[in-house]
């Protein structure tokens, strides 16, 4: 988040980072803050990067994809142009669930009309040492790569911001 912060600040002083995510929450816990988040922060823009932890423990695609959809539609109602980030699941989740999950938030993009990041560990994903001991958790090296990811998808959102 720091990093995206002072890329904006240098780039596109007219916009700023609110940092509204909860450590381990999941899709239902950010599709119950959101209304009051939007109506605190009033965001030009939503990175929604939710669902990690709902894959991570095995809860129902189906169940992610409903919160993910709310929260999206809140959003737009709200005025803010949505940058849906994805993830993958790792293999041992089995080739169904993991098949399935990705596939959501390809779905969830398309249905809503938003950008999609198809994969936030694009690049990153398949290099431990840049993962912390848990092997889920990216470390401070790495960064700088999830934020070129990001940036690739967003750079179009920041272009066209409503005067």
């Amino acid at each position: 988040m720091a990093l995206l912060e002072e890329r904006l600040k240098r780039e596109h002083p007219d916009y700023s980072v609110a940092n509204a995510s909860i450590s381990g929450e999941t899709s239902a816990g950010g599709a119950a803050r959101i209304g009051s988040a939007l109506e605190r922060l009033r965001p030009a823009i939503l990175i929604l990067e939710l669902g990690a932890n709902d894959g991570l423990r095995g809860l129902p695609v189906a169940a992610m994809k409903k919160n993910l959809a709310a929260i999206i539609v809140a959003a737009q109602k709200a005025g803010a142009k949505v940058l849906l980030v994805g993830m993958r699941m790792p293999p041992n989740y089995g080739e169904d669930y993991a098949q399935s999950f990705e596939k959501a938030f390809a779905e969830l993009a398309k249905q809503h009309r938003t950008s999609l990041l198809p994969f936030l560990l694009e690049g990153i994903g398949d290099k431990p040492e840049l993962f912390q001991p848990d092997r889920i958790h990216p470390t401070e090296a790495a960064q700088p790569l999830v934020l070129k990811n990001v940036m690739r998808p967003l750079a179009p959102l920041l272009a066209k911001k409503k005067k």
